[in-house]
């Protein structure tokens, strides 16, 4: 049974909700406090990811795909179990934080806040999710292919390269038989033009905490998590603990 666990308190009434349903990907992304970096060189790099197969190991997530910016990460994963996707973060955050201060002789928050979350539907959402993750560097200025960015999933996506932190996503597998043919299907995918349609709503999904997917989707997470799934207007007012639903959405 899915569960909504994103719980306001008196301290924290802005807190938008987080839902959490087994089986369902979710787009992670999180962020140094004020922006500041949280990678300040690959030393860096290699722990948190080193951190992160630990972290998705012991909470039973599958990760799919990844990109380690300056300032912040992006991740699509998988809980098998309610809770899974905060247990992760929550142990990989605290761990490398720890050896960070460490390491910098610093001491204080890294983070800016909890991180972010929107679940994904299976049906040509992850895969677009995939591709939105493994270009952020290109849409950074940081390269002008994926290719030549080295702190992502997109070698072991698009070209095969052994990754042992990224299990397959389901949607990923069935597009061919064979795992070359797999990594070529989705190196065409990444080389297609994205939409600003598609990068603006992966984008505010992500950023209010929502159902990235289909009308059908939304209304199954709806039913499943008696919470609201869709974005918000941003021209709407909303009184505080009130929550309105569209009649519709295209």
């Amino acid at each position: 049974m899915g569960r909504h666990s994103g719980r306001g308190d008196a301290g924290d009434m802005a807190r938008l909700p987080r839902f959490d349903i087994p089986g369902i990907s979710q787009h992670i992304v999180q962020r140094g406090n004020n922006r500041l970096p949280c990678f300040l060189d690959n030393h860096d790099r290699r722990r948190y990811l080193a951190l992160l197969s630990e972290a998705s190991t012991a909470t039973g997530c599958q990760l799919h795909a990844y990109v380690l910016m300056d300032n912040h990460a992006h991740l699509l994963a998988t809980p098998d179990r309610p809770g899974a996707i905060s247990m992760m973060m929550q142990r990989l955050g605290r761990r490398y934080v720890a050896e960070f201060n460490r390491r910098h002789g610093r001491t204080g928050t890294l983070w800016e806040g909890r991180f972010k979350s929107s679940l994904v539907d299976s049906s040509g959402y992850v895969i677009a999710c995939y591709r939105y993750i493994e270009l952020n560097p290109v849409r950074a200025g940081m390269v002008s292919e994926p290719e030549a960015f080295q702190w992502s999933s997109h070698a072991a996506n698009a070209h095969g390269r052994n990754d042992p932190l990224l299990t397959p996503h389901p949607c990923y597998r069935a597009r061919a038989e064979e795992p070359q043919a797999c990594a070529e299907i989705y190196r065409a995918i990444v080389r297609q033009m994205v939409s600003d349609d598609e990068t603006d709503r992966i984008r505010l999904q992500l950023r209010q905490q929502r159902a990235l997917g289909s009308e059908s989707f939304r209304k199954m997470v709806e039913a499943k998590t008696h919470q609201f799934a869709r974005t918000r207007a941003h021209n709407r007012g909303h009184r505080r603990g009130q929550v309105h639903f569209k009649r519709s959405e295209p």
